[in-house]
C-alpha cells in the first residue's frame, strides 16, 4: 500500500466497512478528512455539528459493528461525557497497523489504536480556506480576506 493511502476507507481493508463513507452518511456530521501522519498513523478527522450528531454515529449499526467486532470486551460507559451539547465536535481516530496483533483486547493487527473528541476553542484565523469544514462555528475565527 502507498503510504499516502488510507486504509480506513473503501474495499481495500480487510475486515473494514468504508467508515469514512458511513460518517458523512450521518445527519449532522459536517465533513470528514483523512491522512497519514509522519510515524504511520492512519487518521480520520470527523466534525459532527453538536453532541447529539456524534451520538448518531456512535450509535449507528456500522460503528456498533466494527466496536463489536474488533472490541468485544471493551469496557461500558456513556459515551460524549463531558462534552458541551450544543457546541461543535472533532472527532479523530488514528490506528498505526502493524504485521501481527500486539494487544489481547483486539484481534487487529495494531500497533496503536486511539479516539480523542475535541471541541474548538475561542479565536485562531485563516486565509484562502480552514481544515474543519466551513459549517463549523468557532467563536472569534478571524477570516483574513473578510477583514479588509
Amino acid at each position: 500500500m502507498d503510504s499516502r493511502e488510507t486504509p480506513l476507507e473503501g474495499e481495500g481493508t480487510p475486515g473494514f466497512p468504508d467508515l469514512v463513507s458511513g460518517l458523512k452518511a450521518i445527519p449532522g456530521c459536517l465533513g470528514v478528512e483523512t491522512a497519514t501522519t509522519g510515524s504511520g498513523k492512519q487518521v480520520i478527522f470527523a466534525w459532527f455539528e453538536n453532541r447529539q450528531a456524534a451520538l448518531r454515529w456512535y450509535y449507528s449499526e456500522m460503528h456498533q459493528q466494527v466496536m463489536g467486532e474488533f472490541f468485544p470486551e471493551r469496557p461500558g460507559g456513556v459515551p460524549l461525557q463531558g462534552v458541551d451539547e450544543d457546541r461543535p465536535i472533532m472527532a479523530i481516530a488514528s490506528i498505526t497497523f502493524a504485521g501481527k496483533g500486539a494487544f489481547a483486547e483486539t484481534s487487529l493487527p495494531i500497533s496503536q489504536i486511539a479516539i480523542e473528541i475535541y471541541q474548538p476553542a475561542t479565536g485562531g484565523i485563516f486565509l484562502g480556506g480552514r481544515f474543519a469544514p466551513e459549517g463549523v462555528k468557532v467563536p472569534g475565527l478571524l477570516d483574513l480576506v473578510a477583514k479588509r
